[in-house]
């Protein structure tokens, strides 16, 4: 389990560039923390696998 700094549930976050790199990573851990994650990037390849690397738990 994973240490929960703070609670997201109920807020969402749009993360620019979160189709991989810091972004990504930014985007998994407020999907951790409860939050609904909108990615947005400029490369559809990445955009496509991006979720498909961490799956929503909803």
């Amino acid at each position: 389990m994973a240490y929960k700094l703070f609670d997201l549930s109920g807020k969402t976050a749009l993360i620019t560039g979160g189709n991989g790199g810091i972004g990504l990573g930014m985007a998994e851990a407020l999907a951790q923390s409860g939050a609904a994650v909108c990615i947005w990037g400029t490369n559809a390849e990445k955009n496509a696998a991006a979720p498909a690397s961490n799956p929503s738990p909803r």
